[in-house]
């Protein structure tokens, strides 16, 4: 099972100096777009600095009412109509401000988002055995999107409550120094049952997301390993399976709910007895003269805004940690080395292959040798054909040929050079490979073909469909080359994608080809016609073929039987068949009496 290094989905950090450096390092892909960023910000204190008119407005419309006229504006028309205008003014800056934050946000992500995906696709396969497909797609989906919720609400709103609450206590200590010292007072209960229930609700809500993550790991090896769900006709101890681990996310979430319940209904009574405090001394304070009646309502209004900033810095508390995990998980790939690519140099290479003394173990298994003391040299134009028991090396010999991983010993050449001393994507490109399992991409034929060579003309197109049998059953398609395959070809019969693998193929016209079973769980009609267009691809090339079917490789110039990751057998088909008690030729004859069984 893959090792799963990865934060959970909707982990909370705590927010450090470390953890902040981490959330920074993504602002820096804000940085292009700073001079829109910067209008936004403006923006944003305009509207805030509109918006904390308001309460003085109202307050004062309240005096002038009441014949205390103090204030420029002298009548409730004046200042009724200022309040419009500053309405108004605040509707456009928040207009702006929305719009452009969104603008930096959309692009931002974009960027972000690319970045990733370039960088998954340019990491190694070592990297892949240690993940799961579903949590790099997380990463592209999820984690983006909770840093977009950053970009465009989160950071708009902290500075806006920052501002207000700034900007609001310093009126009101200036205004109403008593009253706000009264009100002070009261925050101390606030601050103790937020500590308390908060505690229990963090705990309860990790929980929760922990056991959804769990029930999202069953999904996906549901959905992954369909065919094998429905030929063991599990679906119904499936469904039960995800009932049953859906109940705990419930039950484990209506526990929460009761604590955050709880937490609602203290913070009403608490913040509403305290307003109600406030309107008492308040009032006893306008009866005793020290205040104006419009300054009490000034001061409550002042007094909500307050509040609700503060209530909104804990919800932005909270979303500033999950995005601290988001960072924390986007930076663990962003920061992944890449596999190790030089600058890009074309390059046609002859074909000439020699494992000397190869001795490999997989990272996720380095307790295991999977290959011993490999030698083996090919010539150019050769064809080899690699035999033995499942388990054997004979894939993990192509693999290393293909540069997936490194050696834990020796070293392969190619040409007479290391491999390792040419350029990553310039050796690929001599390398060309049709798997047993083809996945194509869920396009058009047209597309997947033309993936060997994506500057291949239409012409070069249908030749490689034509030297690869293809044309046949593309042509009797309504679409023709426009069919689609539909998600990882599964509209196409098995015979039919490898065909379309072998047109790849030969678009991509490599010196170097590896045949990993190709043909191996075809039908007899099938294999006839990908064997002859496996035929004509290995012309002129310098072959690996990796068979199950012996009867697929008796025209190889070699054969190298391969048990225990060692070369234990080598030689022709008529030398290793002529061989008594040899590996190859009891293969070989068990292989033919069931032949004679199915016959």
């Amino acid at each position: 099972m893959a090792k799963r290094s990865f934060l959970s989905e909707g982990e909370k950090k705590p927010i450090t100096s470390s953890n902040l450096r981490k959330l920074l390092g993504i602002f820096q892909f804000v940085l292009p777009y700073k001079k829109i960023f910067a209008g936004g910000l403006l923006a944003l204190a305009l509207s805030s600095a509109t918006t904390l008119s308001f309460p003085f407005l109202a307050g004062k419309i309240l005096d002038v009412a009441t014949g205390k006229k103090d204030f420029f504006l002298t009548s409730v028309n004046q200042i009724a109509l200022a309040l419009l205008a500053v309405l108004v003014v605040q509707s456009a800056f928040s207009f702006i401000r929305v719009y452009t934050f969104s603008i930096v946000s959309e692009r931002t992500l974009a960027d972000l988002r690319q970045a990733i995906y370039k960088k998954i696709i340019w990491l190694p396969m070592t990297f892949f055995d240690n993940r799961r497909i579903g949590e790099l797609l997380s990463r592209i989906t999820s984690d983006v999107g909770t840093l977009q919720d950053t970009f465009t609400t989160t950071l708009a709103e902290l500075m806006r409550q920052v501002l207000v609450l700034i900007i609001g206590t310093t009126v009101i200590l200036i205004l109403t120094p008593k009253l706000t010292l009264f009100m002070v007072l009261t925050f101390p209960v606030l601050v103790i049952g937020a500590l308390v229930f908060g505690k229990f609700i963090r705990k309860l809500s990790k929980k929760t997301q922990d056991q959804l993550a769990g029930t999202n790991v069953i999904v996906e090896e549901t959905m992954q390993s369909i065919a094998v769900v429905k030929s063991f006709t599990n679906e119904i101890f499936e469904a039960a399976r995800y009932k049953k681990s859906l109940a705990e996310v419930v039950t484990t979430a209506i526990h929460a709910a009761k604590y955050r319940g709880l937490f609602i209904s203290f913070t009403i009574l608490a913040l509403f007895g305290g307003i109600v405090g406030v309107i008492w001394y308040g009032g006893t304070l306008v009866q005793t003269g020290e205040i104006t009646p419009g300054e009490l309502v000034t001061f409550v209004f002042y007094t909500m805004f307050i509040g609700a900033s503060i209530a909104g810095l804990g919800d932005i508390y909270s979303q500033v940690q999950r995005s601290i995990g988001a960072s924390e998980r986007m930076l663990e790939i962003l920061d992944q080395p890449d596999e190790n690519n030089s600058t890009y140099h074309s390059l046609k290479l002859k074909g000439a292959i020699s494992y000397d003394q190869v001795e490999f173990a997989y990272p996720t298994r380095s307790d295991i040798t999977v290959l011993k003391s490999i030698s083996i040299s090919i010539k150019p134009g050769e064809k080899v054909a690699l035999v033995g028991p499942s388990g054997s090396g004979k894939s993990t010999i192509a693999s290393l040929l293909m540069r997936f991983y490194p050696l834990s010993h020796g070293k392969i050449l190619v040409d007479g050079n290391d491999i390792t001393s040419y350029g990553l994507s310039a050796y690929r490109e001599n390398i060309g490979i049709v798997p047993q399992e083809v996945i194509l991409f869920g396009g058009t034929i047209r597309e997947n073909i033309a993936y060997g060579n994506p500057l291949s003309t239409e012409e070069e197109i249908h030749a490689a469909a034509t030297q690869a049998n293809a044309m046949e059953f593309i042509e009797s398609f309504p679409e023709k080359f426009e069919t689609l395959v539909g998600d990882r070809g599964v509209k196409l019969s098995g015979g039919q994608r490898q065909r379309i693998a072998i047109a790849r193929a030969i678009l991509k016209n490599p010196s170097i080809l590896i045949l990993d079973e190709a043909t191996s769980s075809l039908d007899a009609k099938s294999e006839q016609l990908v064997q002859s267009a496996l035929e004509k691809l290995m012309e002129n090339r310098t072959t690996i073929v990796i068979a199950h079917r012996l009867s697929t490789i008796r025209k190889a110039d070699r054969i190298l039987v391969i048990k225990d990751g060692q070369i234990a057998e080598s030689g022709s088909h008529d030398e290793l068949s002529a061989l008594d008690n040899g590996i190859y030729r009891n293969l070989l004859m068990l292989q033919w009496e069931n032949h004679e069984k199915v016959g």
